[in-house]
């Protein structure tokens, strides 16, 4: 059985086959046929972080698919109440086929999945988000962005730069990571994808200069500066970070035909400017929609995965 925690248990043809599917099953569902792949089955959604495009598309997409999502936050469960991670994990996995957790800490995710019967799926923790990229890259390859491209990541060195890093350094294309100093990634996770960039061929770059990671690329991305949790300093992030907003005058240093991408929420004129994300380049509401259709393949895959078991 596998669970799908972080890009960095996969290989590329593994992450490959899973998007392939995805784009499948959207194919079928923009020609009008709903294949029931997961008919009668039930997946478990535990959110202790709020969320938009992740309830959403793991609920939609799941209805599609044939079966049923349960939305369960904190106060619905007796997770928020201190029962421990393990004894959750043991209760629902017996209930339902498949669990998608978003939450704070990665060890969390990892604690429940060591004690589930059935797939786990990080819908995103402190420091990973591998649904979000493999919509990403799903939206790369719709806007033929996935041959050799050239990827300018600017902002916060947080789990969405992770999540490049190992989608980068397990596919082999060229990643350029761009953060102010004192926001630099995870030195752990800069280290995985070293390893796993010497064995793909990928390219690492990693500057306190946005405009050196922004020149000549095809794929230009940000995140939010202040996420779930940063709030308290969120002024000092602000300060940190002038300079790194991706606005037209940074979008000119890219290739001509360069797209912009966003995981969302945008927070605009700090992370991206309005006219950038409202621009010809931005294709963040095609890459939102790819949540849906991506994590479908992922379901899918797993579920087969655990079949074949």
């Amino acid at each position: 059985m596998r669970h799908f925690l972080t890009l960095k248990d996969f290989s590329k043809d593994e992450i490959l086959q899973m998007i392939d599917l995805g784009l499948k099953i959207k194919a079928e569902v923009k020609a009008g046929r709903f294949t029931p792949y997961l008919e009668h089955q039930a997946l478990a959604m535990i959110f202790e972080k709020s969320s938009t495009r992740t309830r959403v598309s793991f609920e939609v997409g799941m209805y599609q698919l044939g079966g049923t999502a349960l939305f369960l936050s904190s106060r619905d469960i007796q997770l928020g109440r201190g029962e421990p991670m393990k004894d959750t994990a043991r209760v629902i996995s017996r209930m339902c086929d498949m669990v998608m957790i978003r939450t704070f800490g990665q060890e969390k995710l990892e604690e429940f999945a060591k004690f589930s019967q059935v797939p786990v799926i990080n819908g995103l923790t402190d420091k990973y988000h591998p649904v979000q990229l493999m919509a990403d890259y799903m939206t790369m390859i719709e806007h033929g962005k996935d041959q050799n491209p050239i990827v300018a990541y600017v902002g916060d060195g947080n789990n969405m730069a992770h999540s490049w890093l190992m989608l980068a350094s397990k596919l082999g294309f060229e990643l350029r990571v761009a953060t102010p100093k004192g926001y630099e990634c995870d030195p752990e996770v800069v280290a995985d994808a070293m390893a796993f960039a010497k064995q793909s061929g990928a390219t690492l770059l990693f500057t306190d200069d946005p405009k050196e990671a922004v020149r000549g690329a095809d794929v230009v991305t940000t995140d939010t500066w202040v996420s779930m949790g940063d709030e308290a300093e969120k002024e000092k992030r602000l300060k940190d970070f002038a300079g790194f907003t991706v606005d037209e005058a940074m979008m000119k240093l890219a290739r001509a035909d360069a797209i912009f991408l966003h995981c969302l929420p945008a927070y605009r004129g700090l992370e991206v400017s309005e006219e950038v994300i409202e621009g010809e380049q931005s294709v963040v509401f095609d890459e939102a929609e790819n949540r849906l259709h991506a994590q479908k393949g992922v379901m899918v895959w797993l579920d087969a995965k655990r079949k074949a078991c």
